[in-house]
Parts: C-alpha cells; sequence; structure tokens
C-alpha cells in the first residue's frame, strides 16, 4: 500500500505493525466466542494467514476444525467456500468449467466459463487425502499459483487466497495420502488435539443453552493484503537467517556434519522451503505479538508446523514410536542458539 503523503514508507510499515498486533488481539477475542481453547491452533492459524500460507489441519473427528476455519472466514470478513473431498471428486468439479449457453445478442452458442467453488478467498478443503491425486494435483495449481485452467485459459482466483484442508489421521481406509511435494506446499501442518477438561466442560455449557455467540468481522481482504506486506518487510538478523538454516540442514541425514542420530530416524529431511516458511512465520509470530525484531526464539516456535510434514521417518523410527515431532524436539534441543556457542 502506499504511503500518505508526507509520510515515510518507514513510518507507515512500523503503524501497520502495531495495527496488526492490536488486530491479532481482536481476532483471538472474537474467535474465542464460538472456539474455546485451542489457542496454539488459533495462533498458528492466523500466522499462516498472514504470511501468505496454507495450512493442513490434523485431527480426529469432531474437534471442531471446520468450526474454526469458518469462524476465522467471518471475523476477517472473507468469502469461503467448502468442499468435501470424495473418492469420485473430479478436478472440474472444484476449478469450475465450460459450458454451452446461448447469446442473446448474437443468438449463437458460446461457450462460457462457469467458476468452481475455489473462486473465493477462503477454501477449506475437507479431509483432502480422501480425493484422488488428479483433482489433489488441481488444487496444487490453485495454492502455488493462485489460478485454475480451464480450457485452454487461465483465470484468476481472488485475493486473499488461502486453502485450509483437514486430514483424519485414524481411518485410512479408501484414501489417497498427499504426496510429499504436495504436502510441501503447505505452510504449516498443524495438529489439532483433544480439549483440556476446562474446555471440555465450557463447550457443553456453550453449545447445549439457547445462547449463541456471534463473533463480529475485525478486519477484511484489503487490511489483510496490506498487512501481509507489512509482514515482509520485517527486517531479521543474519544470525536468525542462520539459526533457520542450521536446524533445517540437520534434519537431513546425508547433510556433512550431521548429527548421528540423524541418519537413524530419518530418511528424508526438509528443503528450502522450510527455510522460507520459517522465516516468514517468525516474522509475522513477531509482528502478532507486538515486535518488529525477529528472534531465535520465533523460529522455534513455529519449527514444530513448518517441519512435521516435511520430515519422512525410517523403519527403525517407526517401530519404536518415535514421530516426526519427537524428532524436531531433538533437534530443538541439539541445535544451539547463536548465543550458545559452536554447535555440538
Amino acid at each position: 500500500m502506499p504511503a500518505p503523503s508526507g509520510t515515510s514508507t518507514a513510518a507507515t510499515d512500523a503503524q501497520a505493525v502495531r495495527e496488526l498486533a492490536g488486530a491479532y488481539e481482536r481476532l483471538s477475542d472474537q474467535i474465542s466466542k464460538v472456539i474455546i481453547g485451542q489457542k496454539p491452533v488459533v495462533e498458528q492459524l492466523l500466522t499462516a494467514l498472514f504470511s501468505r500460507g496454507h495450512c493442513l489441519l490434523v485431527g480426529v473427528p469432531g474437534l471442531a476444525k471446520t468450526l474454526l476455519v469458518s469462524t476465522v472466514a467471518r471475523v476477517l470478513h472473507l468469502s469461503f467456500k467448502r468442499v468435501q473431498f470424495t473418492p469420485d471428486l473430479m478436478p472440474a468439479d472444484i476449478t469450475g468449467t465450460d459450458i454451452l449457453q446461448d447469446d442473446p445478442d448474437t443468438g449463437r452458442r458460446r461457450f462460457v466459463f462457469l467458476p468452481g467453488p475455489l473462486f473465493a478467498n477462503l477454501i477449506l478443503a475437507d479431509e483432502i487425502n480422501r480425493t484422488p491425486p488428479k483433482t489433489q494435483a488441481a488444487l496444487l495449481e490453485a495454492m502455488q499459483e493462485h489460478n485454475v485452467t480451464s480450457g485452454g485459459q487461465t483465470y484468476r482466483l481472488p485475493e486473499p487466497f488461502f486453502v485450509l484442508a483437514t486430514q483424519n489421521p485414524i481411518e485410512q481406509e479408501g484414501t489417497y495420502p498427499l504426496p510429499e511435494a504436495q504436502q510441501d506446499r503447505f505452510m504449516f501442518n498443524i495438529r489439532v488435539e483433544y480439549p483440556t477438561r476446562a474446555d471440555e466442560i465450557a463447550i457443553m455449557k456453550a453449545t447445549t443453552g439457547v445462547a449463541k455467540a456471534d463473533p463480529a468481522p475485525v478486519l477484511d481482504g484489503k487490511q489483510i493484503l496490506r498487512f501481509q506486506e507489512a509482514v515482509r518487510q520485517v527486517v531479521v538478523g543474519d544470525h536468525v537467517f542462520g539459526y533457520a538454516a542450521d536446524l533445517v540442514r540437520a534434519t537431513r541425514p546425508k547433510e556433512p556434519g550431521a548429527l548421528k542420530w540423524v541418519p537413524e530416524l530419518v530418511s528424508w529431511g526438509a528443503g528450502p522451503r522450510a527455510c522460507q516458511y520459517l522465516i516468514l512465520g517468525a516474522k509475522t509470530r513477531a509482528v502478532l505479538h507486538g515486535r518488529v525484531h525477529v528472534t531465535t526464539d520465533d523460529v522455534k516456535a513455529v519449527a514444530p508446523p513448518v517441519l512435521r510434514h516435511r520430515l519422512m521417518t525410517t523403519f527403525h523410527a517407526d517401530a519404536d514410536g518415535i514421530t516426526p515431532d519427537d524428532i524436531i524436539k531433538k533437534l530443538l534441543d541439539a541445535i544451539p542458539t547463536p548465543a550458545d556457542g559452536k554447535r555440538g
């Protein structure tokens, strides 16, 4: 967004940072009217949105994943579409298709593009692993390029554009696991856990009565785009870049100087896109907490959702019940921050 006359760009960016920090508090308050608990999930989701990233929400049924996404769409005042992914879903069912219509001016028939549900700001791809790879690939183009292709024509999707996909980690019969290349397109893999006992009681009280929560819109699309630009202009120190690079490179079992236990537990590590998302996520987290400087703690905070779907564990790790999250925790403990001295 151009700076107003007489105002420096730096001042405008600093103002945007303060505004986003305040907006984050209001967004959290409005979302909490509907979604009880799940604060880490809400923070990670909003962090990805303001980083221009897509999210994969993984959790058992009944944890309000769909309700969370629709509530976020309401408080951000964005158009929202939900697509239930099924084995018979075809690419044209989500991207749109050309239909034959009569032209009232010429009296002739012509093909007209009928947009599919992807033409919205916020897309909920429910149970994305239940649709065939061909349809998953059509969604991949939309996520990466922010456009869809039909009949040889390319159509731009509305901005901002986010895809929030869900997966059920329990039932895998009849599913089509996402290829690693497509998983890599998701900025965050967010684990949605069971609520605490206190939160579960609060959920019962809030949802079994007459009163209904009514969250109010806080931001709109133009403000979101402005905040996304402000986030990217946050300055990051070289030591933070170095720490993010060390953390990602440590996940690769064939990297020179790899930790001894990594080849035993990891068959393939994270690629450069993980480095990019660590920095973008750290920038956004810093701004959401009212800071204009990024620390290594910000990188550590976003490391689990960035890395957990980019690590392929070995048979040995699977046999011992070691998960990607366990490996990430070991890496965070093993890789010292710049202030800790040399890497051991």
